[in-house]
């Protein structure tokens, strides 16, 4: 396992959420206990950090560390397994950058990457299921607003909440229109920012419903799906932030993979371009 080496974080996360951010992805491979387990801790460790010196060197601002290798997915609570190699993982990630490091613990264990993030120093978690109830491809899922809040109290080291409102690969229970919803996610769930989707990984969202949500809410609102090389410089100019990490980001375009560092770079460039 190769050695981290040791930096913090050099932007606050409120600082960094009001300064248009970009993130990028770390998708690991299956974390051990998982189905698909096929590297011990020590491989999916050197694997991050792999990611996130290349994530860095591309000049990104922050790094989402998410177990997409870890399917069929947990509705929310994981296995304490998944727990404890996740927050391995995270710790070994936030010593080695100056980027700042958020953890999504899949499907929607929001209390368990929240304690992740506090306990190893990371700056933000992405909750897909902060507010209200979805059915998804995991049965329904109900929000966690209250545990989350409560919880964060508790704890001496802040984490910012990024809530994904109408997240992708569900549906929601009740037909509430996004902008609604996304003002019940920032004014009541206590969401630090609300991330936007189309209704799958692959799938943008419209500038449309980009922009419905933008007139409501006060906080941030970020881009959380289908951002490629085409569209990214366009969703940089409509939202306060993008997360890049579908296909085009990743070596064969394979979505899961290792990383593209010179895809993630020309993004950065046409982003940064736009002023």
């Amino acid at each position: 396992m190769s050695a981290p080496a040791g930096r913090g974080a050099a932007v606050a996360m409120p600082e960094l959420l009001r300064s248009r951010p970009l993130f990028g992805m770390i998708h690991l491979p299956p974390l051990p206990g998982s189905p698909r387990e096929r590297l011990d801790l020590d491989g999916v460790i050197d694997f991050a950090l792999d990611e996130v010196r290349l994530l860095e060197a591309a000049g990104l601002d922050a790094v989402i560390v998410e177990n997409v290798g870890d399917p069929p997915f947990f509705r929310e609570s994981v296995p304490p397994v998944t727990v404890a190699a996740m927050g391995v993982v995270v710790k070994a990630v936030r010593d080695a950058t100056r980027l700042a490091v958020g953890a999504n613990l899949l499907r929607n264990a929001c209390t368990e990457a929240l304690s992740i993030a506090s306990v190893t120093g990371a700056d933000f978690i992405r909750c897909n299921v902060v507010i209200g109830a979805y059915v998804t491809d995991q049965g329904i899922i109900e929000g966690c607003a209250a545990e989350l809040a409560r919880l964060r109290r508790t704890l001496t080291h802040d984490v910012a909440v990024l809530g994904d409102i109408h997240v992708k690969h569900a549906a929601p229970l009740f037909d509430v229109p996004i902008e609604d919803a996304a003002a019940d996610l920032a004014e009541r769930g206590g969401a630090d920012a609300v991330i936007v989707s189309g209704s799958r990984s692959p799938d943008p969202p419209s500038f449309e419903r980009v922009a419905a949500v933008r007139e409501t809410v006060d906080v941030p609102v970020l881009i959380g799906s289908g951002v490629s090389l085409e569209n990214v410089a366009g969703f940089y100019e409509r939202a306060d932030g993008v997360l890049i990490g579908e296909t085009d980001f990743k070596v064969g375009g394979v979505w899961g993979g290792a990383s593209d560092g010179a895809a993630y770079a020309e993004a950065v460039r046409r982003c940064r371009a736009q002023g």
